[in-house]
């Protein structure tokens, strides 16, 4: 991915909803002007969701997905609808296409109830016009064919009416920096690390900084000490990957705020108050509790991995507990979580605000204490007090001794 380039998890989601053979395949590609979706005559022929991202007038940069039918049958075709209800968990506005000709159904009731119970924003778009009189009653609907391209502008513009207020006008750290302050990123370089590229919070964090005109410079673990040295004046601010914050810390004058890309990310997208809250459970564990540690990202594991080498090695450690650990990777989010003690969820660079939203919240309710890597590292560590010090409302909750 380029740095120019808007990553997936901070595009608005579209999701295209609908029963088999309502023509939502063929509204989806109509709105994009691409052949994204297969369409076919045969009942069921979306079986997985399928995501692209791409720029769509007048909305900017989008994640489009379509879905699979809402009305599947039997065992396979019920694990459909499950996927397809569980994109709710990631859509900014649902595109529900109703077969004119038929009308809404109870499956497409059903599933609007979900959409405004998780308020959603929607629009239902009533395809199959060319063969059908049904006209749309309310402002969030519209009458369309797919076939003949009628109205499918007019779908379009309704549907970035619903999504005006979706525009994340949130920062990473941009919003802590006035113009020409230096921030010096940790990036290290070991067998985890993409070759040749540097991980996405590294990128997004580096353009959020060049926006607000500040002076970003990266370095790895082994060079910090020379690179702080060699400043005229002192940074206004060292961040570093979690991986290494006990040696960051260690090197960075307690003068100079310190925190990591993913507590910065926990602010940004997730809730790094919760986090706090939730990491001191880590005090209260016990042999046999079980543990959740969940990625939004899927990718090749290393012999030395984060999230299921380092961080349970760190726990035991730090516990001196027997602990029983349990890993979700990608889409993939335990709907059962009374069964864990906690959960430790990574920065979430891969999904988007709602769908981490999303997963905070069934922690909370299910009271389930909820935290995330870089936040838990620090803990550990006995530097989360300091690592806090850019958001010092939240600091003032932790009487964790340094």
């Amino acid at each position: 991915m380029s740095l120019n380039s808007t990553p997936s998890a901070d595009r608005i989601h579209l999701a295209f909803f609908g029963k088999r053979n309502a023509g939502k395949s063929s509204v989806v590609n109509a709105v994009t002007g691409q052949e994204l979706a297969i369409v076919s005559d045969v009942l069921g022929t979306t079986t997985d969701p399928v995501l692209k991202a791409m720029e769509l007038l007048p909305l900017g940069p989008v994640v489009i997905i379509d879905t699979p039918g809402i009305d599947d049958e039997g065992e396979l075709g019920g694990l459909r609808v499950k996927k397809s209800y569980q994109v709710l968990n990631k859509t900014d506005v649902a595109i529900l296409v109703v077969d004119a000709v038929k009308g809404i159904t109870d499956e497409d009731k059903a599933l609007l109830e979900k959409i405004v119970k998780k308020n959603i924003p929607y629009v239902i778009a009533y395809n199959k016009t060319d063969i059908s009189s049904h006209a749309a009653v309310s402002e969030n609907e519209i009458c369309v064919s797919a076939k003949t391209g009628e109205n499918i502008h007019e779908l379009k513009e309704l549907i970035a009416r619903q999504a005006k207020d979706i525009q994340n006008d949130k920062h990473i750290v941009s919003h802590m920096l006035s113009e020409k302050d230096v921030v010096v990123l940790v990036a290290p370089i070991d067998s985890a690390a993409p070759k040749g590229r540097l991980i996405l919070p590294q990128q997004q964090t580096i353009r959020d900084i060049l926006d607000a005109h500040a002076v970003c410079m990266v370095t790895q673990t082994t060079e910090l000490e020379r690179t702080l040295s060699s400043l005229k004046e002192k940074p206004r601010l060292v961040i570093t990957d979690s991986q290494a914050f006990a040696e960051v810390s260690r090197l960075t004058p307690e003068d100079i705020m310190l925190t990591s890309f993913s507590i910065l990310f926990a602010n940004y997208k997730g809730n790094l108050r919760l986090a706090v809250s939730g990491v001191t459970a880590l005090d209260r564990l016990n042999d046999g509790d079980k543990v959740l540690i969940s990625e939004g990202c899927t990718h090749h594991r290393q012999c030395d991995d984060i999230g299921t080498v380092k961080l349970p090695k760190l726990i035991k450690k730090y516990t001196g507990k027997d602990i029983d650990f349990v890993w979700t990777s990608g889409t993939e989010f335990s709907e059962e979580l009374k069964k864990y003690s906690m959960i430790i969820h990574c920065g979430g660079c891969m999904l988007n605000e709602r769908e981490m939203q999303y997963r905070l919240k069934c922690a909370e309710d299910e009271g389930v204490p909820i935290t995330n890597y870089g936040t838990a590292i620090a803990y550990m560590n006995g530097i989360l007090k300091r690592s806090l010090a850019p958001f010092p409302e939240i600091q003032q909750l932790l009487n964790q001794p340094e």
